[in-house]
């Protein structure tokens, strides 16, 4: 191997390192945890396992001295975030409980949470006449994810953009036609 391809292969491994650093999870939500799912959880043989799940939420309600979140889950990316970029991909729903009180107005409908806590139980919900069994998280975090807002970008130049130095008789040499 001559000194070129070693320089090659350096750059493209310094390359690799730092794209890596870029899909990290925040600090509070990094760890290894098992591929245990909602849907597995609500057979109870999961109870005790240390979990990191997170999803979209379908309502907020604060106890007196705890808050739980109804979540419908979702995959979660490699920095631990919900990926919403497929809406239909679910293992079902749970129900996640922290002590302390958490503002439904904050944590508001659709909101993209992660919890990391331990699998406590199942627990039962109505949707419409449906009795819907859930598995139930004891959260010793709760990640709420800043809204991510879709920008319109125009590529240029745009029939809608007028720049009046620059156009038919302007430019390198401004004047002359």
């Amino acid at each position: 191997m001559n000194t070129t391809s070693s320089v090659r292969l350096l750059a493209v491994g310094a390359m690799a390192i730092l794209l890596g650093a870029c899909a990290t999870a925040p600090k509070p939500l990094q760890g290894e945890f098992p591929g245990v799912t909602p849907r597995d959880a609500v057979t109870g043989a999961q109870v005790g396992a240390q979990v990191r799940w997170g999803g979209r939420i379908v309502e907020t309600r604060p106890g007196a001295d705890s808050t739980c979140f109804e979540m419908i889950s979702a995959p979660l990316s490699a920095t631990g975030r919900p990926q919403s970029n497929s809406p239909d991909a679910t293992d079902g729903r749970f129900i996640a409980c922290r002590a302390g009180f958490y503002d439904p107005a904050i944590f508001a409908k659709d909101r993209e949470v992660t919890f990391i806590g331990r699998v406590e139980g199942t627990g039962t919900t109505r949707i419409g006449d449906y009795d819907y069994r859930l598995p139930k998280v004891n959260a010793d975090v709760v990640y709420l994810w800043p809204e991510v807002r879709e920008v319109q970008v125009r590529p240029y130049p745009s029939p809608y953009f007028y720049d009046p130095f620059w156009g038919p008789g302007w430019g390198p040499r401004w004047g002359w036609w």
